[in-house]
């Protein structure tokens, strides 16, 4: 069965602002601290303000584990300062996490598969191996995820990417970042379409200083 590697760095937004956007948060650039600003706000502020902002955490995977089965998630609204202080307070003092359902990507993998069976045979390597995954319909979608979460779980040595994925929802831009103060990525629709709902994606152990970031910059208030 054929199957397409998910398509990353793709123009997103942020081309609009910076000429060179995979560069612009280098440690070693001198307006690296305004770049990020700019950036914050223009895929952050107007979503946070409209109440169309979301806190996506993620957790579970260890020690080079997986299985979409063991990640799990909270989402929680984000749409104002007293939200980011309740959930810096929360965090901070959690000691362990309540067990969420494994939702993100188990469940909607299970029923992309299930759905291609219909028409075709899905061998246990598909099943297992993520890079597989877009050999059926909608797996693509699930494998660009996929490795986002992995990132933001295991890390990443490029600062920056621009990912643009088409999902249930239509055509995502997927705004990646792993920085000294923080590694966390931004889900929002494309420039071009109407407003509508973007997530911040972040591992457990980035929600204090994620936050404590949008704190410095301003981006609530």
């Amino acid at each position: 069965m054929n199957y397409t590697e998910a398509k990353e760095h793709a123009e997103g937004r942020l081309h609009q602002i910076f000429a060179m956007p995979y560069e612009a948060f280098n440690n070693d650039v001198p307006e690296r601290n305004l770049h990020l600003r700019l950036a914050l706000e223009a895929l952050l502020a107007a979503p946070l303000r409209q109440g169309r902002l979301s806190l996506q955490v993620i957790y579970g995977w260890e020690n080079g584990a997986f299985d979409p089965a063991d990640l799990h998630h909270h989402e929680h609204p984000l749409c104002s300062a007293d939200d980011v202080a309740g959930l810096q307070a929360r965090y901070r003092e959690a000691q362990d996490m309540p067990a969420a359902p494994a939702t993100l990507m188990a469940e909607p993998l299970e029923k992309a598969i299930a759905d291609a069976e219909r028409t075709v045979a899905i061998d246990d390597e598909t099943r297992r191996i993520p890079a597989r995954w877009p050999a059926f319909p909608r797996g693509l979608s699930l494998y660009t995820f996929f490795k986002v979460y992995h990132r933001l779980t295991y890390g990443e040595d490029d600062a920056y990417r621009s990912i643009r994925c088409q999902t249930a929802d239509g055509m995502r831009e997927i705004h990646e970042f792993h920085l000294e103060e923080g590694e966390f990525a931004v889900v929002t629709p494309q420039q071009d379409t109407e407003a509508g709902e973007v997530t911040l994606v972040l591992h457990l152990s980035q929600v204090e200083p994620v936050l404590a970031l949008l704190r410095s910059y301003d981006i609530v208030a």
